[in-house]
Parts: structure tokens; C-alpha cells; sequence
């Protein structure tokens, strides 16, 4: 169920690397020390259980709902806490390697590393979208056929009433969509979840930065040159490249390169939306993210003029408003049929683990875990980390777009049995599963709306709930996780894979 970006490779003991415990670079030790650092002063007892979990690859389920609960406390205050104590935490323990040893990430910037870049440019040739229309199981909505759809989506709570109010603007201003007056950095330039592509057909100035690849850089450079926008990317300094071959000069890697890519966006004339649609397999998924996030720090700190992007993914915990709950105890108490008939069996049978209601009912917030066992403790601490940025960004008066992204049929996830299986049976249990093209398009016209409004402030985390297209996860009848299993049966036989 993870945003599919492009897979960062080399050496996992070199650029930014894990702390090495017991002469190994254990992943379950850096995740149980920052989560719990992340709880320990808002929630000691919650400190101590994290640091006490034996088998963390399978327990950290608790935590990661913990620290939710725990930042709701002092009207949302202690949820600021949480989130500086667990970067801080992160970035004093992950490592960055250079020629003189091992350093904390953040001092990285200092070392430097000498591999300088410049930039190459590509003006698209393409006529430019001058309104909101969203790709849609082979046709594109747009004007009445889009706001029916953002009724039914309303309607059967596979999103928030937010999200279909805020696409409703951008579509009654489609002058918003021509973001050239931003210049939008999408890291991960490659990833299917990531907005380049409707940003440059909307006319947009993007700065796409993805790994040193010619596969990626081939499909982003034709994505480029059909386009309406300018897309601007990283090129080694000194090297000499043609249009024809420029896909085999681009790129630059985060975990090897990072102080060359930070110089890089000093650079650049502004302002910055610092985009992270950054994805990769595993431990490295830690990795990248730390490294992206230690440039965000850095760029922070370096410029003025910098706002930061995000996607949220829906199988993580989050606090939801009492709407939420209610729409999903409706459901519960009004099964199908056939639902109706079977779930006292299932309950039975399952000794009460499958078919759990979502909530308690009237309650306010709502928790909803959507956290997903087989997605691991490294993808959870990856995606926690960008909502952890966005809290403190937001806190300190920086302009933020975090939305949570519906779930997505991406490559990651397909080429995943059990999580291809649960999402062809998923629209059993109401939720809806996106096709790429419809997610990110409909992200991007989030992001828009995020960056051309301003909103009052709300207490810290429950403001994730605004804009949130969660595909189903926070308004079904039941907890995700105790229907997953048997989404998983019902869709063996149809899973695409």
C-alpha cells in the first residue's frame, strides 16, 4: 500500500546508513530507540514499552498507535513533542559516511562531498490544460461528470468532505492550476504517486530529482518534452550531454550525494516546494527518507522562501473527526444480507479478531489503525517521520501541503501477493483502491489547493484529517486490520499482479 517512487540502490554501509549496534546495522534497534525517544516525554510508560519489545517486527503495530494517542494530549500540544523528540532522535543517530569517517546526517552538509551539479533544462512543446480533469478508468472527468464523482466518493466516505470541497475550488479557479509562479521540487521525479506529470501539463516549473538512471530519466524526459511546463534537472558539472543523450547524464543520488543536491537547490531561484515522493524497498526506505529529511532541515535553514509537500499514506494511525466515527458505526449496524448472516459466524470462529468495528461508538477523535503487519516497521518509521516534519513545519510558521493519498494500485504493491490479493477484495469491506493516474493527478490538485489558500490552524494531527482521501479506511464498518485477512481470500482469485 506504499507510494511506488523509484528504488534508491548501492551499499547499505554507505551515504546515509543506520547506527551500527553490536557490530550490525539493525534496523529493529534504531526503531525501537527513536520511538520510543519519540514517546518518552509525554509518555513514559509508553517509552518504556516500545524500548522493551522483543519481537519488533511484529509488536511495533502498538507503538506506532501510541504515539498518536499519546500527541492528542494537551489539546494536540504534546503531538509537536512527540514528533521534535522523534526527529531528533532520527538525526542523532543515523549516520552519514565520508572520507573521514562517520558523522550525524545533519553534519553531513559541512563535510561536503565535491561532486558539484548544474542544471539542464527541458521547455515541453505541448499545449497546457487550462482545467481540472482527472484520468478515470479510461476517460477523463471533468466539469459536471468530476463533481458527481466527488459526490459519490462523499457519499459512500471514501473521502473526506474536505478533499471534495477543496478539488470543487481548484476547479472553480483553473488559473490556480499554472503553478509557474512556484517552482516545485519533486524528489523521487520518477515516482507513480508523484506530481509531475499534472504539474507540467497545467504549465508548471518543476525541479525533478530522481536517481542517476536512464530508465527513469528516459520516461521523465518524453513525460517532459509532450508537456506544457519546464521541468529542470540535475546534471554532473563539467559533463557534456546532448538533448539526445541526456536521460544517461541525469540525476543525482540522495543517500551518496546529498550535500551536492542541497548546494544545488541553494542555487535555484525560488521560491521552493520541496516535494518528497521519495519511495524505496525495506531499510532503504529509512534511509532515503532521513536523507530527505535532513535536506529539508538544511534548505529550511539556508533560504526563506521554502514550503514542503507530502503524501500520506493511508495505512498508518491517525486521528479522525467524529463524522468519521459515525459514518462507520452507520455501517456497521447496517450490514448487507449476506454480511448480516455471516459475521456472527466469522466472530466465532476468529474468536473476535476478524470483523472488529472500526470504532467505539461517539468517539471523538476517532483512532483509526490502518497500519498494515506485512508493510513492516521500516515503512511505517519512513512515512511517520514526513508527518513528524509537517507537525513541526507547520508549528514553526512554514507552508504545508500533507494530504493523505488514497490506496494505490502502484508496482510496490502489486508485486506484493498478499497486499494484491487484499486490495481486489478490498471493495468488499467499502474501500476503494485508485488507479495511479487517478491518485496522483488528484494529489497534485490538492497540492494546488494547499498552496494557493490558507487555512486556520487546528489542533496538531487532527489537521491531517483535512483533505484526506483515504479511499474507505477511516468511514468502513470495520477495522482494517481485521478485515484484511479476509479481503485477502476474497481476492486471491482476481488479484492483478
Amino acid at each position: 500500500m506504499a507510494p511506488s517512487g523509484s528504488t534508491h540502490s548501492g551499499s547499505t554501509h554507505s551515504g546515509v546508513v543506520f547506527p551500527a549496534v553490536d557490530g550490525k546495522r539493525s534496523t529493529s534497534a534504531l526503531g525501537r530507540a527513536v520511538v520510543a525517544d519519540a514517546l518518552r516525554g509525554v509518555d513514559p510508560v509508553g517509552a518504556q514499552a516500545a524500548e522493551r519489545e522483543t519481537t519488533w517486527r511484529q509488536g511495533y503495530l502498538a507503538h506506532f498507535r501510541r504515539m498518536v494517542e499519546a500527541g492528542l494530549l494537551r489539546d494536540g500540544d504534546a503531538a509537536v513533542d512527540v514528533a521534535r523528540a522523534g526527529l531528533e532522535s532520527l538525526h542523532a543517530r543515523m549516520l552519514a559516511t565520508t572520507p573521514d569517517g562517520e558523522v550525524p546526517v545533519a553534519e553531513l552538509f559541512a563535510a561536503g562531498d565535491g561532486a558539484a551539479l548544474e542544471t539542464a533544462t527541458v521547455r515541453g512543446t505541448g499545449d497546457r490544460a487550462t482545467e481540472l480533469s482527472l484520468p478515470f478508468h479510461g476517460t477523463r472527468l471533468r466539469g459536471d461528470a468530476l463533481h458527481r464523482q466527488l459526490d459519490d466518493w462523499s457519499a459512500r466516505g471514501i473521502l473526506e468532505p474536505s478533499a471534495a470541497e477543496a478539488v470543487r475550488t481548484v476547479m472553480a479557479n483553473p488559473d490556480w492550476l499554472d503553478l509557474s509562479d512556484h517552482r516545485l521540487v519533486v524528489l523521487g521525479a520518477g515516482a507513480e504517486m508523484g506530481p509531475l506529470r499534472a504539474v507540467l501539463s497545467w504549465g508548471g516549473d518543476v525541479i525533478g530529482i530522481d536517481l542517476p538512471r536512464p530508465d527513469i530519466w528516459k520516461r521523465v524526459l518524453e513525460v517532459a518534452g509532450a508537456s506544457a511546463g519546464t521541468l529542470h534537472l540535475p546534471v554532473q558539472r563539467g559533463s557534456i550531454w546532448s538533448a539526445g543523450d541526456l536521460a544517461t547524464h541525469a540525476g543525482a543520488d540522495l543517500l551518496h550525494g546529498l550535500p551536492a543536491v542541497a548546494d544545488w537547490l541553494t542555487g535555484l531561484s525560488g521560491p521552493l516546494v520541496l516535494g518528497n515522493y521519495v519511495y524505496a524497498d525495506g531499510a532503504t526506505n529509512v534511509r532515503v527518507s532521513t536523507a530527505v529529511d535532513a535536506l529539508s532541515a538544511e534548505l529550511l535553514g539556508r533560504r526563506d522562501d521554502v514550503a514542503l509537500a507530502f503524501l500520506a499514506t493511508p495505512t498508518d494511525v491517525f486521528a479522525v473527526p467524529a463524522e468519521a466515527v459515525e459514518q462507520s458505526t452507520r455501517n456497521y449496524r447496517n450490514p448487507s444480507a449476506a454480511m448480516r448472516l455471516a459475521r456472527p459466524a466469522v466472530r466465532t470462529v476468529s474468536g473476535g479478531r476478524l470483523l472488529r468495528r472500526n470504532y467505539a461508538p461517539g468517539s471523538e477523535p476517532g483512532i483509526n489503525d490502518s497500519l498494515v503487519a506485512q508493510q513492516g516497521p521500516n515503512y511505517a518509521l519512513a512515512k511517520r517521520l514526513q508527518r513528524w516534519r509537517a507537525t513541526v513545519a507547520r508549528r514553526e510558521g512554514v507552508t504545508v501541503s500533507l494530504n493523505v493519498a488514497p490506496p494505490t494500485r502502484t508496482r510496490s504493491v502489486v508485486k506484493n501477493r498478499a497486499l494484491a490479493s487484499a486490495y481486489a477484495g478490498a471493495h468488499r469491506f467499502g474501500i476503494e483502491v485508485f488507479e495511479p493516474a487517478t491518485s496522483n493527478t488528484l494529489m497534485a490538485a490538492l497540492l494546488v489547493h494547499d498552496l494557493r489558500t490558507s487555512s486556520e490552524p487546528t489542533t496538531p494531527w487532527r489537521e491531517e484529517a483535512r483533505g484526506a482521501v483515504h479511499g474507505g479506511l477511516w468511514r468502513t464498518a470495520y477495522a482494517p486490520r481485521s478485515a484484511l485477512g479476509l479481503a485477502v481470500v476474497i481476492g486471491l482469485g482476481s488479484a492483478r499482479t
